[in-house]
Order: structure tokens, then C-alpha cells, then sequence
């Protein structure tokens, strides 16, 4: 018995197609057919997701590539990091079948005349962290908006999920992010632990694997504030792709998740293969740390369930629309205009 079937049989299920619900929907790409790939039955297919980071949250996509249940949809997935938002550009003109982030990059194309809906969850937990030099958090019980006035706090580009989660934050502490601080907003995210350890910033706003680096490193101590405990369900990173496959060619995207859902499964229920996993993905991160990281990942709930429900959507685009990322008032954006149940079932 192959280590994948093995893994698959623990979650009980004898294949990916075990998964399919049956459901009839709608999937392909807004600007490329060639991205998406022309598709009937099962036919073999290769498409492409573009990611705006490597990160530790996506262990559900790369688990679905490695342990084959892509390949038993017929479908070869490519990966590729393209950053500063070109993840969300790349999808915009037809160059990859989909994005891996927050739906509300989708609502903002949307806004300015894209359609773009998210099929299926990865990440449910608004997953950063606030973080200091050990010794320099806030004392607890401390009135977070008087520790945040004043300070450079360095985090990512504007526009993204981590940057509309940290101006939500400092919003609902009383600060104005662009008056009563100073941000630096990375293009890449994976350039933060540089940024504090060149001693320019006081705090830093960072997810996996760069929360676990910057700890080893002794850049940062543990997170002062815990943005997954403090939001609860978000709809942080899931699969969003244009309207139009989801109209043209909706066996595509449901095969597609199906086999996403079987690498969530796996993540969620074998903490061991995702220690597995995550140390071929993520070389450079010592044992200790990644263990820590992945034990952070499970304590703080990051991965739960396939399906993108009404409470974590609305999460994210309040969080967006206050964080000045999302003005949808000529447009306005809710869960229809940008996500799906079709493909997963119901919440």
C-alpha cells in the first residue's frame, strides 16, 4: 500500500472522487481558457495557482498536490509566488487558473469591474500575528491604542489580507494607521524578519513561516495579540478564480475541489504528515520552530473545513471595508458576489 493510499485510507476515504458531492456548479478562467484548461470528463489538465507568498497556511494545497489526490482528478497543479499582488493580476488576465488569498482581493477587482468568486476555504483564521522585541510588548492589560501611537510597525503591502487586518486592528484601538503611526508595507512579507533585524521598526504584523524564523532568531518574542483567537472564522486564504470558469466550466473547478478538499482533510486530521510535509516545503526552518509553528497552527484553529461560510466571509470584508482596503460603496460586495458553496455543499 502506497504512503499516500495509506493516508487516505486513515481518513477513510478510498479516493478522491469519494468526495465528490455531486453537486452541479460552474468553473473557468475570466480572460484564459488557456489557463484554465480546455476540459471534459476527466480528462488530464494542468493549471496553475499562483500564491502571494510560500506559507505555512497552505500546506492543504500542497498536501493535495503531494499526496497524488490532484493526480487522481487528472489534474497537475503548478504553484507559482508571484508577489506585491501580482497573484490577483496574474488571474485578472487569464495566466493562471486561480489565486490562493483573501476574497476580498477578489471583491476589490470586483469593484473596478471584475467578477471573481472563491470556491473553496484553506485558511479560516485571520492568520498574523502581532509580534515585538522580547521585552518591548505591552504589558498585559495595557491599553493597546496608547502602546500602538507613535510606533513603526512593519508589515505587508498595502492591499493585502495582512495589511487590512493590521489597519483593522489599530482602527478598532483608536489609531489612525496613516496619522498616529508609521508602516512600513513590504511588497514581499518575506522580507519582515530583514526589516526588524535592520532595527527600523519597533513591531512587526507576520504570519508562518516567517513568525517562526523571526522567533528563532530572536527578532521577536511570542505574539502579543493573536489574530486568529481574536477574529474567530475568516475567510484568510482560499481558492478564488474568475466567474466566468466557474459559468464555463464547472466539472473543472469541482474536480479540482474535490482533491483540495482531501489535502485539507489530511492536514487537519495527521498533524504528523503535515510536520512531514511542511519541512520539505519550508527547508530553512529548523525542527523546533516548525513544530512550534505547526502547534500554533493547530492550537489557534487555522485550518477548518473546505467550505466558506457566511460568518467568515463577513468577517472579511468588514475587516477590509474598515481597514480602508475595500470601498465597495458604488459596487457593493457580499457573499454572493464573492464566493460559492456549489462545489463544497453547504456550510
Amino acid at each position: 500500500m502506497s504512503t499516500t493510499t495509506r493516508r487516505l485510507a486513515r481518513l477513510g476515504i478510498a479516493s478522491v472522487g469519494a468526495l465528490a458531492l455531486g453537486l452541479t456548479g460552474c468553473a473557468a478562467t475570466e480572460a484564459g481558457a488557456d489557463a484554465a484548461g480546455e476540459s471534459s470528463g476527466s480528462e488530464p489538465v494542468t493549471l496553475t495557482i499562483a500564491e502571494p507568498v510560500h506559507g505555512v497556511g497552505y500546506l492543504p494545497l500542497y498536501a493535495a498536490i503531494e499526496s497524488g489526490a490532484f493526480a487522481d482528478e487528472g489534474l497537475t497543479i503548478e504553484v507559482t509566488t508571484l508577489t506585491g499582488g501580482g497573484h490577483v493580476n496574474s488571474v485578472l488576465s487569464g495566466e493562471v487558473f486561480g489565486f490562493i488569498g483573501g476574497v476580498e482581493s477578489g471583491a476589490v477587482a470586483n469593484v473596478r469591474g471584475a467578477s471573481l468568486k472563491g470556491v473553496v476555504n484553506v485558511v479560516n483564521r485571520g492568520n498574523v500575528y502581532f509580534v515585538a522585541p522580547e521585552g518591548e510588548e505591552p504589558a498585559a492589560g495595557a491599553d493597546l491604542g496608547e502602546y500602538f501611537a507613535g510606533k513603526t510597525i512593519v508589515g505587508g503591502r498595502h492591499g493585502g489580507t495582512p495589511n487590512a487586518i493590521l489597519r483593522y486592528i489599530l482602527i478598532e484601538n483608536g489609531i489612525d494607521p496613516d496619522a498616529d503611526t508609521s508602516l512600513e508595507e513590504l511588497e514581499d512579507s518575506s522580507a519582515i524578519p530583514a526589516a526588524m533585524a535592520a532595527g527600523t521598526s519597533d513591531l512587526a504584523v507576520v504570519a508562518e513561516p516567517q513568525l517562526g524564523l523571526g522567533e528563532a532568531e530572536g527578532l521577536w518574542g511570542s505574539p502579543f495579540l493573536n489574530v486568529p483567537a481574536e477574529l474567530g472564522p475568516y475567510a484568510y486564504s482560499s481558492i478564488v478564480v474568475p466567474t466566468k470558469t466557474i459559468e464555463e466550466q464547472p466539472e473543472l473547478v469541482q474536480r479540482f475541489v474535490d482533491a483540495l478538499t482531501v489535502g485539507q482533510e489530511l492536514i487537519e486530521s495527521d498533524p504528523e504528515y503535515a510536520f512531514e510535509l511542511a519541512t520539505a516545503e519550508f527547508p530553512t526552518l529548523d525542527a523546533a520552530s516548525l513544530q512550534a509553528t505547526l502547534d500554533r497552527a493547530y492550537a489557534d484553529s487555522l485550518w477548518d473545513g473546505s467550505c466558506l461560510s457566511e460568518e467568515a466571509i463577513a468577517v472579511n470584508l468588514e475587516v477590509a471595508r474598515a481597514g480602508g482596503i475595500l470601498d465597495d460603496s458604488a459596487a457593493p460586495q457580499s457573499y454572493d458576489t464573492v464566493a460559492t458553496t456549489q462545489f463544497t455543499g453547504e456550510c
